[in-house]
């Protein structure tokens, strides 16, 4: 593989990405929608603050009406609700041989196939920290699992050198032949992620609080049926036990996941869920309908209720629009919810 990489959404994990390609001696060419955040970066380059490194690196930054040419390696990392707008604006910038590598939260491989193909697209998992602060501004927070895969879980070259180029990022990448246990069991875990933004504390206060735990539990196993019905078997990453949600878990294996992801977030400088930050900071939608839908849809196919999880949903809306605010009494009402069935 050779020319340089595209990167289309260059906030949070795409400037990350970018900036630490960068940095190893790769061209990269930057796309995003946010003009101010392309100006910022073509003005004054794309800065990474934050405790992995700090730098200012000089990339070519356009708006996706002004890019030009074709690319072989092509990212993309726009928020999950946005991906199928991007991808067909991507998609003729995308060379003959080249491929779509999502660097995104959910399921966006389905939707990402849909438009170019599912041969010219490329399963990947991240669970690294970073947060978009400014135009031209990203910070970077913490290392976490980069997961790489074929869809089919085949072996190919072009893999192998996306491993490789992943492991300059970060060194404890991951190359899997099961790319969708990897990227469900992040589906497990965000649902969680959604629960703990219906609250303004943090994520480990929300997991730490015992009261609720029975409620969290039944929530990821509303995910972990869906995943056993489609057929998928959940990876663990980052001290995560998706398995611990499963059908029939043990309940010291559930705890022991509690404990563990307290003690994760606990260590790290991110309290908060991106997913509050879009509720609590930035004022916009979240990614719900894109990463928790597609949970709703699935159980439907197979058989498996969410109610929880479609409860979780409409909350999350009622947020964005303003008609609740952030409060531990929605996990109460939640709860509420599982009393009166």
């Amino acid at each position: 593989m050779s020319g340089p990489i595209l990167i289309w959404g260059a906030g949070a994990i795409g400037g990350t990405l970018a900036a630490a390609f960068a940095r190893t001696g790769e061209e990269v060419v930057l796309v995003d929608a946010a003009a101010d955040h392309v100006m910022a970066i073509e003005a004054h380059g794309l800065t990474i603050e934050g405790p992995i490194f700090g730098d200012t690196v000089r990339l070519p930054a356009f708006t996706p009406e002004a890019l030009r040419g074709t690319f072989e390696r092509t990212f993309l990392c726009v928020k999950a609700h946005h991906t199928n707008a991007a991808i067909r604006a991507l998609k003729p910038h995308l060379a003959e041989d080249g491929f779509v590598v999502s660097a995104q939260n959910g399921l966006n491989e389905r939707v990402i196939a849909d438009t170019v193909g599912a041969e010219r697209t490329v399963g990947c998992f991240v669970n690294f920290g970073a947060d978009y602060l400014a135009p031209g501004h990203v910070h970077y927070s913490g290392h976490g699992a980069v997961v790489v895969g074929e869809l089919d879980g085949s072996a190919s070259p072009r893999i192998d050198a996306l491993y490789a180029l992943m492991q300059r990022f970060e060194p404890k990448a991951v190359l899997t032949d099961n790319i969708w246990g990897y990227l469900w069991g992040k589906l497990v875990y965000g649902t969680l992620l959604f629960a703990t933004a219906l609250t303004d504390d943090s994520i480990a206060d929300v997991l730490d609080e015992r009261r609720f735990r029975p409620l969290l539990t039944r929530l990821a196993q509303e995910v972990g049926a869906v995943a056993d019905a489609a057929g998928v078997k959940p990876e663990p990453f980052d001290g995560f036990d998706p398995l611990a949600f499963s059908p029939g878990a043990d309940k010291e294996r559930t705890e022991r996941s509690f404990d563990d992801m307290v003690a994760h977030n606990r260590r790290s400088e991110k309290s908060h869920s991106g997913i509050w930050r879009d509720l609590a900071i930035r004022k916009r939608a979240t990614e719900v309908d894109a990463q928790l839908g597609p949970i709703v849809s699935t159980g439907h196919a197979h058989g498996v209720p969410t109610p929880l999880t479609e409860r979780v949903v409409a909350m999350i809306h009622e947020i964005e629009t303003g008609d609740r605010p952030l409060d531990f009494a929605n996990l109460s009402e939640l709860e509420n919810l599982e009393t009166a069935r």
